[in-house]
């Protein structure tokens, strides 16, 4: 499938800084809640992920991440999770996050 330019452009892609994280016990598959904080335009939105191979609660406090804000909000297994991470997918289809080469401002526009 073929998108367009101006399709892509749609799509608000922006870095953030996880400052919180808990566990999840009600999800499907295992997964941590997270806040992160995407600067003074945006503030602090919530998403969960399935990273818990790859990632300790620990580990992820202060990481920058990559993730799609604007996005509606979607309801998970009781948790309202209001933007999504981005990662790739390993051998195992396990997770492994995207994060700047760079230590960035948080809201800074992917483009």
């Amino acid at each position: 499938m073929t998108i367009t330019w101006d399709d892509f452009a749609k799509i608000d892609i922006r870095v953030g800084t996880i400052i919180a994280v808990s566990d999840f016990p009600k999800a499907r598959k295992p997964a941590w809640q997270m806040t992160i904080d995407f600067g003074p335009e945006l503030g602090h939105k919530r998403s969960s992920a399935q990273i818990t191979v790859h990632y300790r609660k620990e580990e992820l406090l202060h990481r920058q991440v990559i993730a799609v804000v604007n996005f509606p909000p979607k309801q998970i297994a009781g948790f309202l999770s209001e933007c999504l991470v981005l990662g790739v997918y390993d051998e195992n289809n396990d997770v492994i996050l995207l994060q700047p080469e760079r230590t960035t401002a948080n809201g800074q526009k992917i483009g």
